[in-house]
């Protein structure tokens, strides 16, 4: 899928830069970002799920724990 990207212009220059030290493309470090983006929020939901079921669990203890 195609689509646009419309950065600042402190960004594209950043980004730019940030390629060319690592020798690879713009392109290329957006898809890494947009990678790890997924990666970390799809963790971070399973986390929140799972404390949830846990708090849920245990509710009954905790309270008499108070």
């Amino acid at each position: 899928m195609a689509m646009n990207l419309r950065l600042r212009d402190d960004q594209t220059e950043a980004l730019k830069q940030r390629a060319a030290q690592e020798g690879t493309s713009m392109h290329a470090i957006l898809l890494q970002a947009v990678d790890d983006y997924l990666a970390r929020t799809a963790q971070q939901a399973i986390v929140r799920k799972t404390a949830k079921e846990q708090a849920a669990k245990w509710s009954e203890l905790m309270e008499r724990l108070k």
